[in-house]
């Protein structure tokens, strides 16, 4: 109950300054983050996590399956091997690919 006092009590101290710091300051935080998330460095930086996101993940369903064989439902392998091919590359309204 503690964390959702302090969650909603952040929500609220956010919508405040943010109200208060008006669609100006907004269109500023906006515009900085689109140009940090457009940083080459930022981009290889999250290219490479996702990859090693999604080997990982590979490695651990791998380690899980033949643990428990065929014990795995079929639902949650189809929805795994979606993921591991999620990284097609295309690009969000950021301008970032979602890897």
């Amino acid at each position: 109950m503690r964390y959702k006092v302090t969650f909603v009590a952040g929500l609220a101290l956010g919508y405040v300054l943010g109200t208060r710091a008006g669609r100006e300051r907004y269109e500023q935080l906006k515009k900085s983050a689109r140009e940090l998330a457009q940083n080459p460095a930022v981009r290889n930086a999250a290219e490479t996590a996702g990859q090693s996101g999604r080997q990982f993940a590979g490695k651990a369903f791998a380690a899980v399956s033949d643990k428990v064989g065929d014990a795995v439902p079929e639902a949650l392998a189809g929805r795994v091997r979606g993921l591991r091919g999620r990284g097609s590359g295309a690009d969000d309204e950021w301008g970032t690919s979602n890897t």
